[in-house]
């Protein structure tokens, strides 16, 4: 079966990129490959995981490009030379337009580090997140696997992950405990079903 190629978008340390290379590595991530990671901030630790597994890495930086629309327009034409058929958003944290957004239906996901609708939306991103959660005193926090479109957090919900908040928590320890008990553990497998399910025909536009 050919495997479906997987382009990871990240801004930061890519500790949700790693989880997918290791998935590939044990075979539980055996229906997609990852062949591009695209970051919008130069100093993102993730561009140096995606070198060290020997994946292309590609910086694009807004800023330096003169603002969304011409990011957006450079990272299709990424998407397409490289024949894509999946987009991971992993600690991505641009927002992507309606346009760009419908263009690939169904075809971007991303994972966020709650119980989604529990904190998300604009604002709620990395440790603010928990911080936010501690401060509600929930009892139970989580990640979500959701499809991506021009609402922050707004698509709908692929799969969910539930973590308990243990006393004495602080945002980093709730942190952590997420991602190593949801996030590393639901994304490799969200997108191994996804690649499992989706047809052979690029993104291309």
């Amino acid at each position: 079966m050919l495997k479906k190629r997987i382009a990871v978008l990240v801004s930061g340390g890519g500790s949700n990129l790693q989880a997918l290379l290791n998935a590939e590595k044990s075979g539980l991530l055996s229906s997609g490959h990852v062949v591009l990671v695209v970051s919008d901030r130069a100093q993102a630790f993730a561009l140096k995981r995606a070198q060290a597994a020997h994946v292309k890495a590609c910086l694009l930086d807004k800023k330096a490009l003169g603002g969304q629309q011409e990011f957006e327009f450079q990272l299709q034409n990424l998407l397409n030379k490289e024949k894509i058929h999946l987009i991971v958003l992993a600690g991505f944290m641009s927002i992507l337009s309606a346009d760009f957004t419908r263009c690939y239906d169904k075809r971007i996901i991303n994972i966020h580090p709650s119980l989604i609708p529990a904190f998300c939306g604009p604002g709620y991103y990395g440790v603010k997140v928990h911080e936010a959660a501690l401060k509600r005193g929930v009892k139970i926090s989580g990640a979500t696997v959701h499809y991506v479109n021009e609402i922050a957090d707004g698509g709908e919900i692929i799969a969910q992950q539930a973590v308990l908040v243990l006393p004495g928590d602080t945002p980093q320890t709730l942190q952590q405990r997420i991602m190593e008990q949801a996030e590393w553990q639901l994304l490799p497998h969200a997108v191994e079903e996804l690649c499992k399910s989706i047809d052979n025909l690029s993104i291309r536009r």
